[in-house]
């Protein structure tokens, strides 16, 4: 049964997020209009982002229901029953929740219970939100001056922002060897843009009008893929925040973040907004009619628009479920080989030309993850062993 589980995940994961990432290319080329010949980018990012939190939302509670237990209340299904987790008043010692809250006195018991409270929480998740919506609109602007490859090769290096974020927003420190992987995760980057000769846009759909790609092309592009990664550093490093405070699984998460992430796009894309570069790059007067106009003119954009939602809905279920079952050592060797097929397969769906020193500075950037997941790996092994020893004292006791 654990091995149809496990291989259930990773046939959902790689077959999920590869048609996600066919759709994700597709719509950052021209699409074909059928009032006349011309050929017009979709310039909705936060129109896909509503799209794909509100399926990811929609599944997300339909599986917690799903996994529901009878003895469960609506309150414990989403997560939102806390008042164990505060500290309780003590005169010595501390009290280890899910984080760590030290309780001395009556004033520090009022703090905890500030912090670890249900509306702590929601602003958390709310905080979450607010990062994911103000990354998307610039990796879907990062496609228009750099190849989808060199894309995916950035958003594999989610080590080197989240490290940075942890540092600078939660004073976290790491072990040497990620300073190891991050030099590493650099200079294959640094090789793999070095060494680019194509033109970004390019796909068998049409050219999309490419423009060479030049030096400058090639740092707005990674400017634009530099700023998504930071604010998916900080996304990350605070989800790793809410899991070391509240007691929340993956799937509640998942439902919070993306309901306030539909919630939070739908309100942007109502508001009679002015052209804004990257984060509203449209002339009409909303995100929600212009988007709507250019289904209406451009019908092809529905299939991969339609593609590009239900598939990062399902999966992120499908992270959700490894994660849960088989932790993350498991999911990060998933995910890590998933992002190198996905390469292969964007090079092979959409003819992109890699040079040998591009393929070499790939090779360098997945060397220095692999550093990182070998590492987790021995550690992982290590504490089992501790684990089992520690064991078997207890039975000879």
């Amino acid at each position: 049964m654990t091995f149809i589980r496990l291989g259930s995940c990773i046939a959902g994961v790689y077959s999920m997020f590869l048609l996600w990432a066919i759709a994700q290319e597709r719509l950052s080329v021209p699409f074909q209009s059928i009032v006349d010949d011309s050929k017009d980018k979709f310039r909705s990012p936060l129109f896909m982002g509503t799209c794909q939190s509100a399926l990811s939302s929609i599944s997300a509670i339909l599986y917690l229901f799903f996994r529901r237990t009878p003895s469960q209340s609506v309150i414990d299904l989403l997560g939102l029953h806390h008042s164990t987790l505060v500290a309780k008043p003590a005169t010595k010692g501390s009290v280890k929740t899910n984080g760590s809250a030290k309780s001395i006195n009556t004033a520090h018991h009022v703090d905890d219970k500030k912090r670890y409270s249900t509306n702590a929480l929601l602003l958390r998740y709310f905080q979450c939100a607010i990062f994911i919506t103000s990354a998307a609109p610039f990796g879907f602007a990062a496609l228009s001056y750099i190849t989808y490859p060199a894309m995916v090769l950035g958003k594999s290096c989610k080590l080197v922002p989240v490290m940075f974020m942890n540092v600078l927003l939660y004073r976290r420190k790491f072990a040497p060897h990620k300073y190891l992987v991050v030099a590493m995760v650099t200079l294959g980057i640094t090789m793999f843009m070095g060494f680019g000769q194509e033109k970004p846009g390019k796909s068998k759909h049409g050219d999309g009008g490419a423009k060479d790609l030049s030096m400058y092309t090639q740092l707005i592009g990674i400017a634009y893929l530099l700023i998504n990664l930071a604010i998916d550093g900080a996304t990350n490093s605070t989800q790793d925040e809410i899991f070391a405070r509240f007691k929340v699984s993956g799937q509640q998460m998942m439902f919070w973040i993306n309901l306030f992430c539909t919630l939070l796009t739908t309100v942007i894309s109502v508001l009679p907004l002015p052209y804004i570069p990257v984060l509203h790059p449209s002339h009409s007067g909303t995100e929600l009619q212009g988007a709507l106009d250019f289904i209406r003119t451009h019908p092809s954009v529905i299939s991969p628009l339609a593609q590009f939602a239900l598939t990062g809905a399902l999966g992120q279920l499908f992270i959700f479920e490894t994660l849960q079952h088989f932790g993350s050592l498991t999911l990060v060797t998933i995910t890590l080989t998933r992002k190198l097929f996905t390469m292969l397969l964007s090079v092979i769906v959409y003819n992109h030309k890699l040079t040998a020193g591009q393929w070499a500075g790939t090779a360098v950037v997945f060397a220095g993850i692999s550093v990182e997941a070998w590492v987790k790996r021995r550690d992982v092994h290590a504490k089992r062993v501790i684990q089992e020893k520690e064991k078997a004292k207890i039975k000879n006791l």
